[in-house]
């Protein structure tokens, strides 16, 4: 994501539980503009400290469920 979009400054996390943070300040509401568009695509998602955006996915899920995800994602990024 970070190669990919001037959006996305930095991807940190462990396994399903990761945050992506935004290329802008903390004031900015990207983030918060950024998980709307996220929720209106079909994925939950939390905005923190006004500009990082925090994933929680389920624990169990099955591939091709990550692989929609990942796709929301990237869609919505781009």
């Amino acid at each position: 994501m970070v190669n990919k979009s001037d959006l996305v400054r930095l991807v940190k996390g462990k396994g399903l539980l990761n945050v992506f943070v935004i290329n802008d300040s903390e004031d900015s509401s990207i983030a918060w503009d950024t998980h709307i568009k996220l929720r209106d695509n079909g994925l939950l998602a939390k905005p923190t400290h006004g500009n990082i955006i925090r994933f929680a996915l389920p624990l169990v899920m099955n591939e091709e469920q990550l692989l929609d995800c990942v796709e929301i994602i990237t869609k919505t990024i781009q």
